[in-house]
């Protein structure tokens, strides 16, 4: 499997969040880092946004079993 790295507004469109949402969870540890292409790009690495999307499901399903509600947590 090829490592494709996407840019800023691929990442937005797969995620549904921000920039300022993704620069924001990404200073609190809880999305993955961008890598640096050179100068002022950047990419992130598609495989591990699919793997934080999945989380992000898997623990909703986990919620919807235990009850517990997941915006407090995302």
């Amino acid at each position: 499997m090829q490592t494709r790295l996407i840019r800023l507004k691929e990442v937005m469109a797969l995620t549904g969040l921000s920039r300022s949402g993704i620069y924001k969870y990404i200073s609190e540890d809880r999305f993955p880092e961008n890598v640096s292409l050179g100068g002022r790009a950047v990419a992130w690495v598609e495989s591990e946004i699919q793997q934080w999307i999945d989380n992000v499901i898997g623990r909703r399903d986990d919620n919807r079993l235990t009850g517990y509600d997941m915006e407090t947590e995302l």
